[in-house]
C-alpha cells in the first residue's frame, strides 16, 4: 500500500560540522514521531550517491524518488525536508493540503539575499529571466510525487550540465546551490505549485522575532527551520526546542 513518504537528508559530514550532527539526531526523532502518528515512512538518506566534491547533498536529495524505489518504498507524496527542522508532535497532516502538486512554503526573510541570487543565476544562466522575490520557494520544505519525477531529474541535469560554471559562480557570489535554480526551473517546467503557509517552514525565526527563550514559535507554527542567521549556534535552539516539546513524550515512551 502506497504511503507518503518524509525523506530527510542527514549524511555524516566534516569534522568542523560535527556540531549540526546532534541536532540533526533530534531532527529525525521529531520527523519519526510525527511519521508514526500520521501512518507515513520516514526515510533518511545517509549514503551519497555521487561523492561530496563532485556533488553536494542539496543537488543528491533531487534522486530522492530513485533512491526510494531502490529501498523498495512503495510512495505517494514525499516530502523533502531539511535536518534542520524540528515538526511539533501536534502538525497537521500537511499531506492533506498539497491537491496533489508540487508544495513548498514563500522564503521569509533575507530578501536582499533571494534577490541577488535571482539577478545573478538569471544573468549567468537562464537567460535574464527575472521572476518576483516574493514568489520564490525555500528549498528546505518540498512536497512532490511521481508525476514531478522529470522536473526533479531536471534539477539534477542542470547541475551536470553546468558544474564547472556553477560552482565558480556559487563560491565567487556565495548565491546558494541548488535553491534558486530550483525556483527557475519549476517556471520553465511550468510545474503546478500549491504554496503553504508559513507554518509549515519558519524560516529565518529570528528575523521575525518569534524565535524566544520562552518558546514562543512553538505556539505559532508547527515545523521549525534553524537555518542561516539563528543565534546563538542552530544547535542550541533545536535541542531547546526539542527538549520543550518532546521531553514529556520521551519519558513516557521508555
Amino acid at each position: 500500500m502506497k504511503k507518503n513518504v518524509v525523506f530527510i537528508p542527514k549524511v555524516k559530514v566534516t569534522d568542523e560540522k560535527r556540531l549540526r550532527e546532534v541536532a540533526y539526531d533530534l531532527s529525525v526523532k521529531s520527523w519519526k514521531h510525527w511519521c508514526e502518528i500520521n501512518n507515513c515512512k520516514l526515510v533518511v538518506m545517509e549514503d551519497l550517491i555521487y561523492d561530496y566534491d563532485e556533488m553536494k547533498i542539496t543537488w543528491q536529495r533531487y534522486h530522492a524518488l530513485e533512491m526510494l524505489e531502490n529501498d523498495g518504498v512503495d510512495y505517494d507524496q514525499v516530502l523533502m525536508v531539511d535536518a534542520d527542522t524540528l515538526v511539533h508532535p501536534n502538525c497537521p497532516n500537511f499531506f492533506n493540503l498539497t491537491e496533489h502538486k508540487y508544495a513548498g512554503v514563500h522564503n521569509y526573510g533575507s530578501m536582499d539575499w533571494v534577490i541577488r541570487s535571482i539577478e545573478n543565476y538569471s544573468h549567468y544562466f537562464f537567460n535574464n529571466k527575472i521572476f518576483p522575490y516574493y514568489e520564490y520557494i525555500n528549498g528546505g520544505f518540498q512536497i512532490f510525487n511521481e508525476k514531478h519525477r522529470e522536473f526533479l531529474q531536471s534539477v539534477v541535469q542542470f547541475y551536470l550540465n553546468n558544474k564547472d560554471n556553477l560552482l565558480e559562480i556559487q563560491n565567487k557570489l556565495f548565491n546558494g546551490t541548488d535553491q534558486t535554480p530550483m525556483n527557475f526551473l519549476l517556471r520553465e517546467h511550468n510545474i503546478d505549485l500549491k504554496v503553504l503557509p508559513y507554518e509549515f517552514n519558519m524560516q529565518d525565526m529570528n528575523r521575525f522575532e518569534v524565535l524566544g527563550n520562552d518558546m514562543l514559535h512553538t505556539r505559532h507554527g508547527w515545523v521549525y527551520h534553524f537555518n542561516c542567521g539563528v543565534r546563538p549556534h542552530p544547535r542550541a535552539w533545536m535541542e531547546a526546542t526539542y527538549d520543550y516539546l518532546y521531553r514529556s513524550i520521551d519519558e513516557n515512551t521508555k
